[in-house]
């Protein structure tokens, strides 16, 4: 099982903290980030990373059903 990872470009604000928790799934590129790796094996750090995401623009999604960020 796999989780999807997307940013929304739109939204990112470049703040460079889910870059810096996941450099493996994340980086920055010019002012917004983006993902390296779109689909991932589940790990609490990507998790993490959504969550702290001062704009809220990842979203991890597990079967098409958003898990993170987390409430």
């Amino acid at each position: 099982m796999s989780w999807k990872v997307e940013v929304d470009g739109n939204t990112c604000i470049g703040s460079g903290m889910c870059a810096a928790l996941m450099p493996e799934v994340f980086e920055l590129e010019g002012a917004v980030a983006t993902v390296v790796k779109g689909e991932v094996d589940p790990d609490e750090t990507v998790l993490d990373a959504a969550d702290s995401c001062p704009a809220m623009a990842i979203e991890v999604t597990e079967k098409g059903e958003v898990i993170g960020p987390r409430p």
